[in-house]
C-alpha cells in the first residue's frame, strides 16, 4: 500500500534510507532537512507499507527551473529508497508512479532526478539534457540527469535546473571524485 507519510513514520523512513543507502546520516539527514525547509512548494512524502511495516519511501521537494521567461517552481524526486529485502518487487516503481501522479494533480510541470536511466527511463523519466534542460552541476553524469514532463509542462519551460540549498548543504548533488 502507498500512502502519505505521517510524523509517526519518520523513524521508519530514516531506517528505510539507512538500510537502502548504507548511510546512517547523509540521506536520512537530507530527508529530515527537506521536510522542514521553507520552499515555494510543500514537500510530498509517501511511504510503501507491507503488513503495516514501512518498507519504502519517496520524497518530492521544491526546486526551481531557471527558464528564459521566468523562474518555474518544479520538484526533485529524491530520495527513493526501499529496504533491501523488499527490493526488486515493484515497490519503487509503485512509489514513483504515485509520486508523479500526485505532482501532476498539483499542477507541477516538471520533476527532476539524478539516477539510472535504465531504471527511471521506463518509469516516466527521460534524459533532461536531450530535451532542453541544463544540469545544475558538472558532477552529474549526463545520462543520470533526468526529467518527467507532466501535463502542466509548456514548451517554453526549458533552462537550468536549480537544486534547493538543502541538497548542496548535504552534498547530495552529483558524484564526488575521490581522487580529486
Amino acid at each position: 500500500m502507498i500512502r502519505q507519510e505521517t510524523a509517526d513514520d519518520h523513524r521508519d523512513v530514516r531506517e528505510v534510507h539507512t538500510r537502502a543507502f548504507g548511510d546512517s546520516e547523509r540521506v536520512p539527514g537530507l530527508v529530515e532537512a527537506l521536510r522542514v525547509a521553507e520552499a515555494a512548494l510543500a514537500p510530498m512524502s509517501f511511504v510503501a507499507t507491507v503488513d503495516d511495516r514501512v518498507v519504502g519511501h519517496v520524497l518530492l521537494s521544491a526546486t526551481r527551473l531557471d527558464a528564459p521567461r521566468r523562474i518555474v517552481d518544479v520538484l526533485s524526486l529524491s530520495p527513493l529508497g526501499v529496504v533491501p529485502e523488499f527490493q526488486r518487487q515493484g515497490i519503487g516503481t509503485q512509489l514513483i508512479t504515485y509520486a508523479l501522479a500526485a505532482a501532476d494533480s498539483q499542477g507541477v510541470p516538471l520533476v527532476f532526478l539524478e539516477g539510472s536511466p535504465r531504471y527511471y527511463g521506463t518509469r516516466g523519466f527521460e534524459g533532461a539534457g536531450a530535451v532542453g534542460f541544463r544540469s545544475p552541476s558538472l558532477r552529474i553524469p549526463e545520462a543520470a540527469f533526468q526529467v518527467a514532463r507532466l501535463s502542466a509542462h509548456e514548451p517554453w519551460m526549458t533552462g537550468t535546473f536549480v537544486y534547493s540549498e538543502v541538497f548542496w548543504a548535504f552534498d547530495c548533488v552529483g558524484l564526488r571524485d575521490p581522487e580529486a
